[in-house]
Order: structure tokens, then sequence, then C-alpha cells
């Protein structure tokens, strides 16, 4: 490829780039890109991880080098998302399932590392480092910094300060020429553009993935389980959340099915069959066929393409994309204990036992009450008078020694 061909590949579909320059000026050395994307190992991948891993997978075909960051220690800072003993299972997980992901797009995976945070994070230069970088910032900076990644809460904990200060830092140790992320990212490297070039460390360029609406209209999340579908879901799981996703008719905005087959199921289709494409099927007419989403939206706001139309075929093309993923992780067994041990089931509740409740001696009597007060049944005699004799019922109540 000519470097206008790289950039151009590079640079698809990104909502923004910052310093382009600094990329241009590594190709034109004839030297491949560096870049990182991190994640931070909290709540089971779901499938807006296609919308990342697919633009990955770009770079790779670009001749860029990739360092996915599996950020364990962000994982454990960022309010606790993932339990300190949960985070090196967790990080495995997901080495896991990104790799299944690019596998599943017939990407190759030969210029892509993984690397752990905890591997270089808990060095004593990084931790001086990062003591530089808490003495130049602060604690407004920090916070607006993270306000769009780091989950916000009342009485916050230091940690939320920390994390974006070492996503920048980040960038220094792994090496790289750019970071790439989602647009919500785009307030922490603003602040590493900043305060990088402050200790000593050069300024990167970096690359913002526009944010893709939930299948629910918001934003897709991993605590959210009808926001997303997960990677291992069933077919009928998926064709259950698929039939309640927000897709109003004619309306684009927001509309999360139609936002899936733009970042996931085109981009996947090119990098599988070399030809972006996805077909709608039509009970009444020939099927439609795209190639591009701005026809698709097009024809969605004009009602030529229905939800009712749009929800089956988006389906069925996510289905046959996570088949092979499914496949893989049947066959591994190392991967399902890491499953297992990254994301255990709940306890059982445990069940209170029912104490035995005295009663008394007048429960259960077989007899029926009637209006006038009267009781009649097998037990009539002993709700009448008692169970015992009148000499012992008077014993009980003292009344032998009252005479």
């Amino acid at each position: 490829m000519s470097m206008e061909e790289q950039m151009a590949l590079i640079t698809t579909n990104l909502q923004e780039v910052l310093n382009p320059e600094i990329m241009e000026a590594v190709l034109k050395k004839g030297e491949p890109l560096t870049i990182y994307w991190g994640t931070a190992t909290t709540g089971r991948p779901h499938c807006g991880y296609f919308v990342p891993v697919l633009k990955l997978a770009q770079f790779l075909q670009a001749g860029c080098h990739i360092k996915i960051l599996l950020a364990d220690i962000h994982g454990f800072l960022d309010n606790l998302k993932a339990p300190i003993e949960l985070v090196k299972f967790r990080a495995e997980y997901y080495r896991f399932v990104i790799t299944a992901l690019l596998k599943a797009v017939n990407v190759p995976i030969d210029k892509l590392e993984f690397v752990l945070g905890s591997s270089y994070q808990l060095t004593p230069e990084y931790t001086m480092d990062l003591f530089k970088l808490c003495s130049m910032v602060t604690e407004h900076d920090a916070k607006k910094a993270g306000a769009e990644v780091v989950k916000q809460v009342e009485n916050a904990t230091l940690s939320g300060l920390i994390y974006p200060l070492m996503q920048a830092l980040d960038e220094e140790y792994l090496k790289v020429d750019a970071q790439f992320g989602g647009v919500d990212q785009r307030k922490i490297f603003a602040l590493a553009k900043e305060v990088l070039p402050r200790v000593g460390f050069k300024e990167r360029a970096h690359l913002m993935n526009p944010m893709v609406p939930g299948l629910q209209g918001g934003k897709m999340s991993a605590s959210d389980p009808d926001s997303k579908i997960d990677l291992l879901d069933t077919p009928e799981v998926v064709r259950k959340k698929l039939k309640k996703a927000f897709a109003p008719p004619q309306t684009v905005e927001g509309n999360g099915v139609l936002s899936f087959a733009e970042f996931v199921l085109l981009p996947a289709s090119s990098l599988k069959h070399g030809t972006q494409k996805l077909i709608i099927e039509r009970k009444d007419a020939e099927p439609l066929v795209y190639t591009n989403i701005e026809q698709m939206q097009k024809d969605y706001v004009a009602d030529v393409l229905t939800p009712q139309m749009l929800k089956p075929a988006v389906t069925e093309a996510l289905i046959t994309l996570l088949e092979p993923i499914q496949a893989e992780f049947q066959a591994s067994s190392e991967w399902k204990e890491i499953e297992t041990k990254a994301y255990p089931p709940p306890p059982a509740p445990v069940k209170k036992e029912k104490k035995k409740k005295d009663k008394g001696s007048f429960y259960p009597k077989k007899v029926e009450a009637k209006a006038d007060g009267h009781v009649e049944g097998a037990d009539k005699a002993k709700v009448d008078v008692g169970e015992d004799s009148g000499a012992k019922a008077i014993e009980k109540l003292g009344l032998e020694d009252a005479k």
C-alpha cells in the first residue's frame, strides 16, 4: 500500500483523529505504525466489542503493529468493577475473546500483541512517573478527563482520578505512535496530549471511533443485559433480544439495529468475503442488497426498508458471525475453565429454616364454627370442655390452692 492508502484505511469510519501528522511522519519513514487499544477487563465482552475489533482489523490490514492492553489494574481502579481476585482470570478471558473475534473475520494476528497492564504498571519506574503526573494534574482536571469513562459516584474514591493519568502514561510505556479508542475517551486523550510533554515524553496521535448505540437505543453496556448480546448467547437468545431491540421506523438516529449493520455487519462481510454486502429478504419481492450504509439509511427513512425486514436480516447475519467464535469456545477446555474462574456463578441463596410454630393445644381441631357461636365436628367435645378433666383443669388454674 502507498502511504495515502494506509492512512485512508486507518482513518476510515473514525469520528475524529488528533495529530494525524504524527502517523504520517512514521509512515513516510517506511516504518510500521504502532497503535494501542486498551480495554479494562471487567464485565463479559459483548457484541459491541466487534466495533473496535473490526477497526483493529483494518489497522492490521494497513500494516500496523497492534498492541492490545488488557488493563487489569484499570478494571480494579474503576470503582472496583472487577475484584482484584478475578482480574487475572478476566484478562485471560478477554485474550481468548478478542483473538476469536479477529479470527472470525479472517484477520491474520501475527502483528497482534497482548500486554497485561500489571506486567509494567507495578514497576518502580512507572510508579515514579505516575507520581510526577499526580504532582502536575489537578483533581478537577483528572475528574473531568475520566467523566465519560470512569463510573461516576457520589463521594468518589481516589482510584477514579488515577485511572486517566495511567491511561495517558501507558502511551509512553507501551512505546506506541497512536492510541485508539471510542470518542468517549476524548478527554483522556486530550489530557495525555497536554501532560506527557511536561514530564519529557512525546505526544501521540489519537484515533476515535463513534459511539454505537445499544439495542435499546442508549449506550451499549455490559451491565444492562437488554442493551447488548453476549458473544456466547445462543441463537434463540439472539433472536429474542433483537426482536425487542429499539429500531423505530423511518428513524436513523439512535437506531441500534441499523448502527450494528453499519459498524459491524458491513465491515465484517468485507473482511470475510472481500465484498461489503448485506442481503435483506422480502416476502413478496426480490431481496434488497446493500453494499453501503448510505443507501440503507436512505431506504430506511423512505420506509422501503422496514424494521420488520431489517431485524431478521441482522439477526441471522449476527448468528452466522458468532458461529465460529462459539464453536471455538466449545472446543477449548482451557477457555471454558477460564470463563468459570473469571465469571463464577453467584452463590445460591441460603434458604431460611422455617421455625416450627407452637400453635397451642386447640390447633388443629376438626370443628366448624356456626353463626350463633357453637361448634360442630369430630372434636366438638374437646373444644367445648378441653382435653383435660375438670379436676386437672382447676389444678392448672391454681383454684385448689385458693380454697
